[in-house]
This record gives structure tokens, sequence and C-alpha cells, in this order.
């Protein structure tokens, strides 16, 4: 790698290797997010052909119960490792993960990495919104002034951030509906989704309000679990197991937005830039992407993102999710395994994982004809954080 040109040299050109997932068929309680993270490890090493042994780093990203970290390395037995570190951008941290895994690995500093997300947060008898609800004190002076006027939480956040959409551009609740349906029709395709019965868009009308204009069918579900994959060298990987999926482009992009006259908040997301760059440093444009895998946390994010990555022009989103273009029948594969509102919540890692499924091209019934490149994103914080990866089945 130089400053003139990002991409690795062809031997130490990363791929991901390995991809493990705990059980996401079903709510599983009584097991801590640390349980989780070694069984989703220890299934993407044996999925690569791999052993604890031959790990040289670590990367973890902790979920909303923070119950990951650095003591996950004496939870596996790892020993002498050389990279090891706690990354947290939020939904934006898998691509992070991956990116800096990469560049580990092109440089010849670590030749195996894994890199980890793990959450728990569902408690039996606890409903959906415990899970995610705040424990820190109500602010006090003008930083309680959005806990005043009701905005507590993502869903309120993004409903804002949805308001404005549609205030600017004429999106509409049915258009966010449609990006629900579907997500549910991929899902119903998908042995591993939690959500596989089909819903219509009078059926998500009819959903309650979480937080208007959104209704309970906009939002992503919540999830327990872990998901793992493992990057190294394209040369360490032909004597792997599985097809290795090669880590074409990355990029990051934090807007910083704030929410006052003028911003951009909810008009543009971190894609505008972090697509652009990612697809330049691949060497490929748009029109190159097979697959798109969209952190969809709200129904809203699918809807922006697609438009700021160029899928179609601003404003446009809404009409291109009502014409039928997102579903399995239509001309897009956009989140084919049902993405966070259907199959599981894992943040950034859910999109990633159906990313290196469909490039492997294991993805069964759900697969996509042509994945030759996928384009993976993550969306972390309030629109606040975001990144890219092209992912390819071979090298560029």
């Amino acid at each position: 790698m130089s400053l003139s040109d990002p991409r690795p040299a062809p031997h130490r050109r990363p791929v991901i290797a390995g991809l493990g997932i705990t059980d996401m068929t079903r709510r599983i309680y009584g097991r801590t997010a640390a349980q989780f993270a070694v069984d989703a490890v220890r299934a993407a090493l044996d999925d690569a052909g791999l052993a604890l042994c031959d790990v040289g780093g670590l990367l973890t990203n902790a979920g909303i119960t923070r119950g990951i970290g650095l003591p996950l390395q004496k939870d596996l037995g790892l020993r002498d490792l050389r990279m090891l570190s706690e990354i947290q951008a939020y939904g934006s941290s898998a691509g992070a993960m991956v990116q800096y895994a990469s560049m580990a690995v092109a440089s010849g500093m670590v030749d195996v990495i894994v890199c980890v997300f793990a959450d728990a947060p569902l408690q039996q008898g606890g409903g959906t919104g415990d899970a995610y609800a705040t424990s820190r004190a109500t602010p006090t002076g003008f930083a309680a002034m959005p806990f005043a006027a009701g905005l507590r939480g993502a869903p309120s956040m993004y409903a804002l951030a949805a308001r404005r959409h549609m205030q600017a551009y004429g999106t509409t609740s049915e258009q966010f509906g449609a990006v629900a349906v579907a997500a549910r029709e991929w899902a119903a395709l998908n042995p591993l989704a939690q959500m596989r019965e089909p819903i219509t868009l009078e059926d998500h009308q009819a959903s309650r309000w979480i937080a208007e204009p959104l209704h309970l069918l906009d939002c992503c579900l919540v999830s327990n679990g872990a998901i793992a994959v493992v990057v190294t060298s394209a040369d360490r990987a032909a004597a792997l197991r599985q097809p290795p999926v090669h880590v074409l482009g990355w990029a990051q992009a934090h807007p910083g937005y704030v929410r006052e006259r003028d911003s951009d908040f909810g008009l543009v997301s971190g894609a505008t830039r972090s697509g652009p760059e990612a697809l330049k440093m691949a060497g490929l444009t748009l029109s190159d992407i097979d697959v798109a895998e969209i952190y969809d946390c709200f129904t809203y994010t699918t809807i922006v993102s697609l438009e700021d990555y160029g899928f179609c022009e601003k404003g446009e989103g809404g009409p291109l999710a009502e014409s039928g273009a997102l579903g399995p029948s239509g001309s897009l594969r956009v989140n084919t395994g049902g993405g966070e509102l259907s199959s599981y919540y894992l943040w950034g890692m859910t999109p990633l994982s159906e990313a290196v499924i469909q490039a492997r091209g294991q993805g069964g019934d759900r697969q996509a004809e042509r994945h030759d490149v996928v384009l993976v994103s993550g969306n972390g914080g309030f629109l606040d954080y975001h990144s890219t990866l092209i992912l390819g089945t071979g090298p560029n």
C-alpha cells in the first residue's frame, strides 16, 4: 500500500475467509454477550478451517449492553496477540473493524484477525423497548431540551429525520411500508431470519405507532447473539475451506451534524462521501454493484442510504421502494436476507454477514444470480457515523 495507491500488494490482499453466526431463529435468554461472542468466533474459525492458535488479532464491538471487550481474549484462551482493540462507532463499527483488519493484513502486521460483535439486550419477560431503554439520568440545562421535546432514543430521533425527508421530498408512510414489505419478502427465503411471516402494506399501516411517522413495522428487530468474521490474506485463504470474499474498498464518513437550522440532518447521510470513496479505492463504479446490503435500522434509513449512494436521485428513494424494485422480484438486490427489519439485528454485522453469504454464492433460495460485487453499508448513532465496504468474489 502507498499514499498514491491505497490498494494492497497482490500477495497481501485482504479477504474475509470465515463467518460465524449464532442461532438467530429464536430468542435465547440467559446467555451473556461474551458467551455468544465465544461461540461466534469459534464458528467463524471452523468455517474458515482455522484454529484459535492461528489468530493474531482480535477486534471487538460491543452492543448496547457493553458485554464484550478486551477480556474476550482470555475468554477464548488467545495468547500473544499482535493486535487487540475495542472498536465503537455504533452501527458503522463492523465496516470499521473490517477496514482496520484489512489494513493490518495488507501491511503484514497480522496474518489472521477476527472481528466480532455480540450483544444480549433481550431479557425474558421484557419487551424489545425495554432492551434499549436508557438508564442514564435526564440531562439538565440546554442539554435537556431534546428530552423536553420528547426526543428520547433512536426511534424519536429517526422519526425526526424521516419527517424532514417527507417534508422535503414528499416521501410517504406507504413508501416506508414498501421497504418493510420487501424486507419481509426476502426474509421469507432466509432460514436464519427471525421474522418470516409475510406482511402486506395494510399490515404496515395498521401496526402501532412507535414514534410518528414510524410504525412498529418501520423499526428493526432487537436480537441476542453474535457474529464474527475472519480477515486474512488472499494467499493464506487459498488453502482454506471457503471461497474468499475479497475486501476491495473501504471508507468511513462521520458528518457530525448539528441539529439546528440549515443542517442537513435527515436529508443526507454519510453514504454520500463513504460510498464514492470506497468505490474509487476498489476501482469500480456504482454500475458494477450487483448486491447492496444496506443498514436498515428503520425503513427511512434504507431510502436515504439508497439515494445517497446514488442508486436513485435525491428524493426518489420513496418512489423506488414503492415501485417494488427492492423485493425478490424487483430490479435491485437489496437486503437479500431480510435486513435488520426482518432477519436479525446485530448492528453492522447484519448487512456484512449477508454480504459474505451472497458473495460466496451460498444464499440458497435468496441467492442473487449476479453477486461478483457487493456493497455493504453501516450506519450508527442518529446518522452520525457511516462506513462502506466493497466486497468481491475476486481481486480487482
